[in-house]
């Protein structure tokens, strides 16, 4: 039972957040109780063994580097696609990350995302397989320096990121 009563805040703190998101509609909870359910479930299985600390000041930083990239990313993806001229030649590189904790390494793969024709597309152990809309671009330093804001919420002082390859 004390399992229980140690996992009970994370459920309790997304219900009422959601019920503050939909002005504690009733109704709502028909999709409010499966999304609660699935992000209850992921951050359990997120969870590591160790105890692990957020560097509150380090995600403080990331929120406008978050907010930027996000504004970036959709304006840089909207001028691609709805030119005239389509401006996208798809491929795919490889990404290798220096973050040691898998809920970092996680979290950092879905940051990436939000840079300007990235797309994660899949995450085995330290390597990130990114799709970009643009294979000429060099991605490589906007996910170093993404990866360094990641490494400073989740308080890897050591951090040095990898080199990319040529």
């Amino acid at each position: 039972m004390p399992q229980l009563l140690r996992l009970a805040p994370v459920p309790l703190t997304l219900a009422a957040l959601w019920w503050l998101l939909s002005n504690g509609a009733p109704g709502a909870w028909v999709v409010g109780a499966p999304v609660v359910l699935a992000a209850s479930w992921s951050a359990w299985r997120l969870r590591t063994g160790q105890n692990m600390t957020m560097s509150l000041a380090g995600l403080l930083r990331l929120i406008p580097l978050f907010l930027w990239e996000s504004l970036r990313g959709g304006i840089d993806v909207a001028g691609r696609t709805l030119a005239p001229r389509v401006r996208v030649r798809p491929g795919f590189t490889d990404y290798h990350t220096a973050l040691r904790q898998p809920a970092a390494r996680v979290f950092f793969a879905n940051c990436v995302c939000l840079l300007p024709g990235t797309l994660t597309a899949d995450l085995r152990g330290e390597h990130l397989h990114v799709h970009l809309l643009d294979s000429g671009e060099d991605a490589a330093a906007e996910m170093q320096r993404l990866e360094r804001a990641v490494a400073r919420v989740y308080r890897q002082k050591d951090f040095q990121p990898t080199e990319p390859s040529p």
